[in-house]
């Protein structure tokens, strides 16, 4: 084995131990006892800081009430279908698959629920948008059909509820509708 130089001893061990003591310092902070002093230059979260925003979401329990008055009133109806309700930023809360719905309803009520929101309108208004502008189809994750209904708070959309597997678009929407519409009670 070649003797290293001793300029290349002390850089090793330097490296060495600055890489030693950074990880120390890591595992210290992060098992500190005690919290850290919050530093002097604090930042208030109040409405008065124009830098924060302040938004409204669907609690878990909102959306399952939601979700399961849009199955109710496709049951009542006979129709099989899954109801998905996403949150504002597209993400899925929860999907039901109710009993005999076919196995491209799931995923058609995510994207029917996320396209609602993304747009805060119902799908079926989108999907008549599609002849002026065609390329709307082509971003991922949506779905131009009816059977998707925005939930708004002050006009603001904070999730969107989407039905498919009824024979139309319009009783997927009527029943994403009556979803909504659980929300209000």
């Amino acid at each position: 084995m070649k003797k290293m130089s001793l300029r290349t001893r002390v850089l090793t061990g330097a490296v060495a131990a600055a890489a030693l003591g950074a990880g120390t310092f890591g595992a210290m902070s992060a098992n500190a006892s005690a919290p850290a002093a919050a530093p002097a230059t604090t930042v208030k979260a109040d409405t008065a800081n124009r830098n924060l925003q302040q938004s409204t979401h669907l609690t878990v329990d909102a959306a399952s009430q939601a979700a399961q008055a849009a199955l109710d009133a496709a049951e009542k109806e006979n129709q099989r279908v899954a109801v998905s309700v996403v949150d504002r930023n597209g993400n899925t809360i929860l999907t039901l698959r109710g009993d005999g719905s076919g196995p491209q309803a799931y995923e058609s009520a995510e994207k029917k629920a996320y396209t609602a929101v993304s747009w805060n309108a119902p799908t079926s208004e989108l999907a008549g948008r599609l002849a002026q502008a065609p390329n709307l189809k082509d971003i991922p994750g949506t779905l131009f059909l009816a059977g998707g209904a925005p939930v708004q708070v002050k006009g603001a959309p904070v999730a969107g509820i989407g039905v498919a597997g009824a024979p139309s678009g319009d009783l997927d929407e009527k029943f994403a509708r009556a979803g909504v519409a659980a929300l209000a009670k």
